[in-house]
């Protein structure tokens, strides 16, 4: 892995084998005696925002690095996080008629090599397990990277007639890509989460239509759940799936570094691979023919764009959606309170907090005695939680407590019996507030150009590109390298919108000045 040290800092990558800024959160000690981790973050999110990402992904309890780079260990906080995303998209998928099933994770190499145009584009990222203890192994096999060619071979065997299709199979697996280019947590690891929806069909539409219906669940787990905005659309022929007829995808945006990250894809393989794996079927009139299949997946990068769009310099901002804890209650006694008003005080916080888990509501209670209010304030602030809700002395003699919103730092007093309803509606809001506030910085961060010369320094100052385009790969690689700068490295196709502006008759490609064929959104990009 000697490629992965090289170039600048990108963002939060492994630095020294995971033990950088954010690698250790650091011990002090209270007066007391008491340990306490030095809370909030070194780094500003505005200014070094690798180290930044670094930072929030391990101070938060997110992930742990590992010794093996480009690994990570997901922490209960991130692994509830996706949890939440699993459960959801599962049940979706469920009322679409799809079945999980799990296949094993090793391929050997003769069928790993059967789709040529796959296998070239997958070969260098492939991991290979060669011994068995000291014992070479007679073939080496492949861990898989994506599981086409290790599921193919049996649905040519499973599918002889048309009453076998459709035939819909999902799994929720790890894939393991051992890349060199600089690993980020979540964004890119060696190995990661994800599910892999794998469908054939008999006909061409049929296919078709379910490539975007998965596709608009992505958009949901990331707008809905998420609250980040996306914008669907098909890849490029250059930057599509090996393999795949067409692909579409759901791209975000990170505004504060200026990069696109593809945020899950759905494809069309057309019978490229039935026909590599002769996946035939008897149609209704006897007659044979190839199936038309897809696949599809969306993994842990979720998390990754989600702490990149939404997180500010005092850490984690969560939506409250998949938020492990939505609130938390932390009860403040003060020092001259009798015995008998922290009794009460107590009793008020336990009777919230239960009132909070019985509607649903994820609540955590914070009553630790060897933490002062400001350092829970800090550390939960870290961790991302939505709300905050505070009881003091003084708020148990008015009959009320405060909540505090991670998104905006506002306070508002309210009404012990108006704190549940207050709570709920306050869970929404934050929901919505966050993704509207991201959505005005997304479109923001997208700018048209129809001149090569005003490219480059739109992409510098860290936007996307909407920019008519004559759609041949020649041109998008002569972009990228022309694209290139100190600020960045060149630009690619994120997609090509599914929401096309107009194209006037006879609009010139910016880059080649050939006939454009459509507008096309290009950024640079994890």
């Amino acid at each position: 892995g000697k490629k992965e040290g090289k170039g600048k800092e990108k963002a939060g990558g492994d630095k020294k084998g995971g033990k950088g800024k954010g690698g250790k959160q650091q011990q002090g000690k209270a007066k007391d005696g008491n340990k306490v981790s030095k809370l909030g973050l070194d780094s500003k999110k505005a200014e070094e925002f690798g180290d930044w990402y670094s930072e929030v992904c391990t101070k938060s309890e997110m992930i742990s690095y590992y010794e093996i780079s480009g690994c990570y260990i997901l922490r209960p906080w991130a692994y509830n996080i996706w949890d939440h995303i699993h459960q959801w998209f599962d049940a979706q998928i469920k009322l679409l008629g799809i079945d999980n099933c799990y296949f094993p994770m090793f391929v050997t190499e003769n069928v790993l090599n059967k789709e040529k145009d796959h296998v070239e584009d997958f070969a260098p990222e492939v991991a290979w397990v060669t011994k068995s203890g000291q014992t070479d192994l007679e073939v080496p096999i492949a861990i898989r990277p994506t599981s086409e060619t290790v599921m193919y071979p049996f649905y040519a065997t499973w599918i002889r007639s048309h009453r076998d299709l459709p035939m819909r199979l999902n799994q929720w697996c790890n894939v393991v890509r051992w890349e060199f280019k600089h690993p980020t947590p979540f964004i890119r690891s060696r190995e990661f989460l994800w599910q892999e929806g794998h469908t054939a069909f008999a006909t061409k539409a049929e296919a078709d239509n379910e490539v975007l219906d998965i596709l608009d669940l992505y958009s949901k787990v990331y707008e809905e759940l998420l609250a980040v905005p996306v914008m669907k659309g098909r890849k490029s022929q250059k930057e599509k799936f090996a393999g795949a007829l067409y692909t579409t995808t759901v791209e975000a945006f990170v505004p504060t570094n200026g990069r696109g990250v593809q945020g899950a894809t759905s494809h069309c393989l057309g019978q490229n691979f039935s026909k590599m794996f002769d996946i035939i079927y008897e149609t209704e009139d006897k007659s044979k023919d190839h199936v038309w299949q897809n696949s599809w997946g969306i993994t842990t990068r979720t998390i990754g764009v989600m702490i990149m769009v939404h997180g500010d310099d005092k850490g984690l901002v969560l939506p409250p959606r998949v938020a492990p804890v939505q609130v938390v209650v932390i009860p403040i006694p003060n020092s001259k309170a009798t015995e008998e008003g922290k009794k009460k005080l107590e009793e008020a916080a336990s009777k919230l907090f239960d009132s909070f888990k019985a509607a649903g509501v994820r609540v955590k209670m914070d009553d630790r005695l060897n933490y002062t209010p400001g350092w829970k304030y800090s550390h939960w602030e870290l961790k991302g939680v939505p709300l905050r809700c505070e009881i003091g002395m003084k708020d148990l003699e008015k009959d009320q407590a405060v909540l505090a919103r991670r998104d905006t730092g506002e306070k508002v007093f309210i009404p012990m019996t108006d704190c549940l309803e207050k709570t709920q509606a306050l869970l929404s809001q934050i929901q919505k507030d966050m993704l509207e506030k991201a959505r005005a910085e997304f479109n923001d961060s997208i700018v048209k150009v129809t001149d090569w010369d005003d490219f480059v320094p739109a992409l510098d100052s860290k936007k996307m590109i909407l920019a008519p385009w004559c759609e041949e790969i020649p041109v998008e690689e002569d972009v990228k390298k022309r694209s290139a700068s100190e600020d960045g490295a060149g630009a690619k196709t994120l997609c090509i919108p599914f929401d096309q502006p107009e194209l006037a008759p006879g609009t010139k490609c910016f880059a080649s000045g050939k006939p454009a064929k459509s507008w096309a959104l290009w950024g640079r990009s994890y």
